[in-house]
């Protein structure tokens, strides 16, 4: 007999084992009516993929509806097309400006302010900069922590992570997502970004950025994205054969650089006009788009589509290889790209769907997603643990806060009166803009730079009303004293709720915002 076959006998025979051997229904899925399975749901998140970096408009003009900008027609995303079709997407979804804070928000529902994870996590050692907080958290997620899979594995649900993982540094328990409520992890790790796409390179194995688990992958063309999306569906048909719900943690290493290109798209962008690395980047975008479809397909075959949640996202603003951080160019028509103060940094792409709608199925009754819907209000990645355990009925532990609200209404495609509409992004860092809070709160938006230099005009403050000014290329600042001392009052008030910490002078001193007088 083959190796082949005999390693496909093996397989079959564990997914018959663990069916045999499963986790019993607990207490909080025996609550649910009988007959209506729980749903399954589907977190599918991008790295470094911005509001811009695909071709589905989400930026709407005056009446709501969406825009189409060059971008949109650079990129080609047909499977996000063929999701937004069957869902909704949100014009200003926030996340926060780099990877690791935003990652950990989703796990805990807690803004980065709280959480205190306010910046990507070197694996190897603690880059709190020269000036940042001395009390962040560089060491991240522990095994103590609550956290969305935990959760979900507690009440019968087969959680599974496959991709990028940046929870916590090399040697912590963070750094493996099976100590933070995965009972699967496939290619998760304490890295940010691969060391190679290409199997031809083992996807950077021997390196210090090696992608794990992926043996069987190396030495061939198979392109990381690909290999990622084979696991992943063989993940679920495992989860699907032991008559479990499943969440899959669908996190990709794409778009996050290096830039290299992959072969099967590279041909597409060549008269494109646009330089070769952001040539590579779109062959990343339609790769990762390519998976999407893949993952939709297989829920069709498995027979759950009808039965499972899917929420497409990115993790923090764009990182397009197309011009300078704070100018409008990567995520043109808006400023910025990831790591900045601008909306560029940390508008992301989201969209919700059934992946296959049926209005007979009772969860989808319970929590309707009208098809091809637009939705402007102001939601937050701390928004999906509330939303996630309320879709699976599973309760927050007393005691945890939640920063999130549940995105219920916002899902029906309705204004949420009741929901706070802003957001916060503390980065008390050195990086593409350095030691910043930006506070979204209605049309207004407010940054504050602890230590002023050239990119806030010498000022410690900036302010912009995006319902007049989307692209953020007018400072109000010096003229409107009175709105931006109301904005910086609530800005302050944030940062102390959340419990902050702050950059530091030289002395070592935290440094704390200043509100200007004249606040309402």
């Amino acid at each position: 007999m083959s190796p082949f076959r005999i390693r496909r006998r093996l397989g079959l025979l564990l997914v018959l084992c663990a069916a045999l051997t499963a986790r019993p229904v607990t207490a909080q899925s025996a609550q649910r009516a009988p007959g209506t399975p729980p749903p399954n749901i589907v977190v599918f998140l991008v790295d470094d993929m911005g509001v811009m970096d695909t071709s589905v408009p989400f930026l709407t003009g005056a009446d709501g509806r969406p825009v189409r900008y060059p971008l949109n027609d650079f990129y080609r995303t047909p499977n996000m097309e063929d999701l937004a079709s069957r869902g909704i997407r949100f014009g200003n979804f926030m996340a926060m400006s780099v990877c690791s804070p935003t990652r950990i928000s989703i796990m805990t529902g807690q803004n980065a302010a709280r959480h205190r994870t306010t910046n990507w996590i070197d694996p190897s050692s603690d880059n709190r900069d020269a000036q940042g907080p001395p009390a962040w958290n560089w060491r991240g997620l522990t095994k103590a922590s609550i956290t969305l899979p935990s959760l979900l594995r507690t009440a019968g649900y087969r959680t599974i992570h496959v991709g990028k993982a940046h929870f916590g540094p090399n040697s912590s328990e963070g750094a493996e997502p099976l100590n933070l409520g995965y009972d699967v992890n496939v290619g998760g790790r304490a890295i940010g970004h691969p060391g190679s796409y290409y199997g031809t390179d083992a996807y950077g194995k021997g390196g210090p950025q090696a992608v794990q688990h992926l043996d069987r992958y190396h030495g061939t063309e198979m392109f990381l994205t690909e290999a990622l999306t084979i696991e992943a569906d063989n993940r679920l048909s495992e989860a699907v054969g032991m008559r479990q719900p499943f969440y899959l943690s669908m996190a990709h290493y794409a778009v996050h650089a290096p830039f290299q290109s992959d072969p099967r798209f590279a041909a597409r962008y060549t008269a494109s006009g646009k330089p070769a690395p952001a040539q590579a980047f779109a062959t990343l975008v339609e790769g990762m788009d390519l998976s999407l479809g893949r993952l939709l397909a297989r829920l069709d075959t498995l027979g759950v589509a009808g039965n499972t949640l899917v929420i497409f996202l990115g993790d923090n603003g764009s990182d397009a290889p197309l011009g300078h951080q704070h100018s409008v160019a990567s995520a043109a028509p808006l400023r910025g790209k990831k790591g900045s103060h601008y909306e560029g940094g940390m508008r992301v792409p989201f969209i919700a769907a059934w992946a296959r709608p049926d209005p007979g199925n009772p969860n989808q009754g319970r929590l309707p997603i009208p098809a091809g819907a637009v939705q402007g209000q102001i939601a937050s990645v701390c928004d999906l643990f509330p939303t996630i355990l309320s879709a699976a009925r599973v309760a927050t532990p007393a005691g945890h806060v939640v920063d999130g609200t549940r995105l219920d209404t916002l899902l029906s495609g309705r204004r949420d009166t009741a929901k706070p509409d802003e957001f916060l992004m503390h980065f008390p860092h050195e990086h593409r803009t350095n030691y910043f809070t930006a506070y979204r709160r209605g049309a207004w938006k407010v940054v504050y730079h602890y230590f002023p230099s050239d990119v806030s005009g010498g000022s410690h403050y900036q302010l912009f009303n995006l319902a007049k000014d989307p692209f953020e290329s007018a400072d109000l600042a010096a003229s409107e004293p009175g709105h931006l001392a109301t904005m910086m009052a609530a800005l302050v008030r944030s940062l102390e709720h959340q419990g902050a910490r702050y950059p530091v002078d030289k002395e070592g001193r935290p440094v704390t915002p200043i509100v200007p007088s004249g606040a309402r």
